[in-house]
């Protein structure tokens, strides 16, 4: 099998990846998908910083990955805790700064991202109370987001979810605002897997620079090692994201 070519050469000068681009993943005690999340960043032609939950700089990366796992065991609640570690003080500073610091929660990392009111609502467990981990189709929302870009709105992309407490829940102004807002960023297709409201998979702020979503984009990376798409070929739709950012951050520079 053929290695994934990089992909970081969006916006700049043909052949030369954008290896300059410093991609921040966070590691808290109990998370998993760290390893995966820098992989992706790698395939996708940035290079990932090693963040610890109890640095007290995010140094000069460009952009921040909270990935997938169990952070503190979900103790309390999803996310609950890992919210009060001391680098989400810093990123919570920095993507609500006037640079805007393009930042994604995976999984875990969504429920982070809400529990420290960078978005809005809620994570429980999943309306059949069972874990749950599948192939599952998203239908993009908003392409306008630091890490939607590179989609088309519209799109259908395939990725995969694993969750227990993946139900997104908020009260129905919130809700209504997300919606008339143009907030959804993902929603579920074919099949709501875990009774989130109005089958939202992910949202964002405002600003787009912040993002969060339930499945795993850094899942769907790699042909052989992805999910199966609607095609019958193994997807690498999750190379998506990183792209976006990649394409975001040449803009901005």
């Amino acid at each position: 099998m053929s290695e994934t070519p990089l992909i970081g050469d969006l916006g700049g000068t043909p052949g030369a990846p954008l290896s300059g681009a410093r991609i921040g993943v966070i590691t808290f005690p109990g998370t998993l998908d760290d390893r995966d999340a820098a992989r992706a960043v790698k395939l996708a032609g940035a290079t990932p910083i090693p963040l610890w939950h109890a640095d007290s700089d995010l140094g000069d990366v460009d952009a921040v990955v909270l990935p997938g796992g169990f952070s503190y065991g979900d103790y309390l609640r999803a996310g609950a805790i890992a919210r009060f570690a001391p680098l989400m003080a810093k990123i919570v500073d920095a993507a609500n700064s006037d640079a805007k610091l393009p930042v994604l929660g995976i999984c875990n990392g969504f429920q982070i991202l809400t529990e420290a009111h960078l978005l809005p609502g809620s994570m429980i467990k999943n309306d059949h109370l069972k874990f749950i981990c599948r192939d599952q189709t998203l239908r993009v929302e908003n392409n306008q987001t630091a890490w939607t870009n590179q989609f088309d709105e519209g799109q259908e992309i395939t990725v995969v979810l694993k969750n227990q407490d993946g139900q997104y829940v908020a009260d129905e102004k919130t809700l209504d605002e997300l919606e008339g807002e143009g907030r959804v960023a993902f929603r579920y297709v074919g099949w709501n897997p875990n009774g989130s409201r109005r089958g939202i998979a992910g949202i964002t702020n405002a600003a787009g620079n912040v993002v969060g979503l339930m499945p795993h984009p850094e899942h769907a990376v790699e042909p052989g090692f992805g999910p199966l798409g609607a095609d019958g070929h193994y997807s690498t739709d999750g190379l998506g994201f990183f792209a976006s950012v990649l394409s975001r951050l040449v803009e901005a520079k």
